[in-house]
């Protein structure tokens, strides 16, 4: 909420700039959703993402498994096993549950293995998709462009302001 009111009052402000300067106002949007999905390859590098999140998922998933085998053997034991029998072996599951969950942080955590290969396969087209947005708005005069796939407080926008065709078609072109 905070960011889209700081979003709003500076758009409010550069056009209030814009007209004490007499330069005509240029405004459009883009949906950079719909330009994603327009790109084969990032179509290719979500399905790899999605591919890789499933297998550590499926990993991870395994090791909680046995845990949880592993705690329910412990369960129907526990009455004939000594103190420290019983002791040794709660550590051990306690030490396997570390483990699993220190796995999945690594798998997917903030800078995870999920987070590096994202940024691996898909930072590189979102760059290419902020150059061509760069150019759309260079080539037409644009003052201001917002991405409503990113604004959640967009309540209108007209389609003749909608650039996002004008980005997919400069999008190949980009270096």
């Amino acid at each position: 909420m905070k960011r889209l009111f700081v979003l709003a009052v500076a758009s409010l402000l550069v056009c209030l700039q814009a007209s004490a300067q007499n330069v005509p106002q240029k405004c459009g949007y883009v949906n950079t959703e719909t330009i994603l999905n327009a790109i084969p390859e990032y179509k290719v590098a979500t399905d790899k993402l999605q591919a890789l999140g499933n297998q550590y998922q499926e990993a991870v998933k395994k090791d909680f498994a046995e845990i949880e085998k592993l705690y329910n053997t412990y369960q129907k034991q526990k009455a004939s096993m000594s103190a420290s029998q019983r002791q040794a072996k709660e550590e051990e599951i306690i030490n396997k549950e570390k483990a699993a969950k220190q796995k999945q942080q690594s798998y997917f955590g903030q800078d995870g293995l999920m987070q590096k290969k994202s940024q691996e396969l898909v930072d590189p087209i979102k760059e290419k998709v902020q150059k061509a947005i760069d150019i759309v708005a260079e080539k037409g005069g644009y003052m201001l462009i917002i991405d409503i796939a990113t604004s959640g407080g967009v309540v209108y926008a007209a389609s003749a302001a909608d650039l996002s065709s004008q980005v997919i078609s400069v999008y190949p072109t980009v270096k």
